[in-house]
């Protein structure tokens, strides 16, 4: 009896550990800063136990999933915060974890913050690490076994604006510029919004926009309508999406880990089922 209940154990902790790898390291978006800002780079972040503020030089930190469980799709995750802070570990760590179990490379982007430091704006500066992200990323797929046809993005509440700031455009490159990566495609192939704010909700989805996996909690006092409006205008455009609103959860239950509620408990193995009907796990 006593040599099946280590065994049991030792079962479970194997379960919970396969496919957990360490990030492989931290990445500078740009090498001397952020363009405009570079004389900020060497300013130290704040890190407090679950929250970083202070970014001044953005950034990417990189996981990657077992060679033998990796399918080629890349996911970059931007975690939440208002804008003022990043909930670096729940919506950041934790999915990047989750997404390498599954057989996804992911990389969580340290992007900066207009509300915490108004040097910086939506619209412009924090576009810019959106778009470079996803560019360093594809510029960097052979190196990380990536797919550069399936680099999506998941973004977590002020994540999911940053997110939207540039799934709707083109997304070219600049064919001239100096830096290589600025040349490349920045656009992302598909996108994940777990509660997303309202700042980034575009009047209309344009027909080539990436397809979309899209929740809420029903009860979320800010981010249940953007997906309302969302799923209702990726239905006009018909472009591929698929909607959960959760009865309740709230706002901020990240990959559900501290809830009661199964729904929300479970809601990560939703968007694994949509990668997985989408083709996004179909290997290399």
């Amino acid at each position: 009896m006593y040599s099946k209940l280590c065994f049991a154990i030792l079962a479970v902790i194997l379960s919970l550990s396969v496919g957990a790898q360490d990030s492989i390291g931290v990445f500078p978006l740009w090498p001397k800063g952020a363009p405009g800002f570079e004389s900020r780079r060497t300013i130290p972040e704040q890190a407090k136990d679950y929250w970083v503020k202070n970014i001044h030089n953005p950034s990417i930190q990189v996981y990657l999933p077992p060679k033998d469980k990796a399918t080629g799709a890349a996911v970059v995750i931007c975690p939440g915060g208002g804008h003022r802070l990043l909930v670096y570990n729940a919506e950041g760590r934790d999915p990047a974890l989750f997404l390498n179990k599954i057989g996804v490379a992911a990389i969580i982007l340290k992007y900066r913050l207009f509300r915490e430091d108004s040097s910086y704006t939506f619209e412009k500066d924090i576009r810019m690490d959106a778009y470079r992200a996803m560019r360093l990323v594809r510029s960097r797929a052979r190196e990380w076994g990536i797919d550069t046809g399936r680099v999506g993005m998941l973004g977590f509440s002020a994540g999911g604006e940053v997110v939207e700031l540039i799934a709707y455009d083109p997304g070219k490159g600049d064919p001239q510029a100096p830096d290589p990566t600025d040349r490349l495609n920045g656009k992302p192939d598909f996108q994940l919004l777990v509660y997303p704010g309202p700042l980034g909700v575009p009047q209309t989805v344009p027909k080539d926009a990436p397809p979309a996996f899209l929740l809420a909690a029903n009860d979320d006092p800010c981010c249940a309508v953007p997906v309302v409006k969302l799923l209702e205008r990726y239905r006009e455009a018909k472009v591929p999406v698929e909607a959960h609103i959760l009865s309740g959860g709230n706002h901020g239950f990240n990959m559900g880990d501290r809830s009661n509620l199964q729904a929300v408990k479970t809601w990560p193995q939703r968007m694994a089922d949509w990668m997985g009907d989408m083709g996004l796990l179909k290997g290399r």
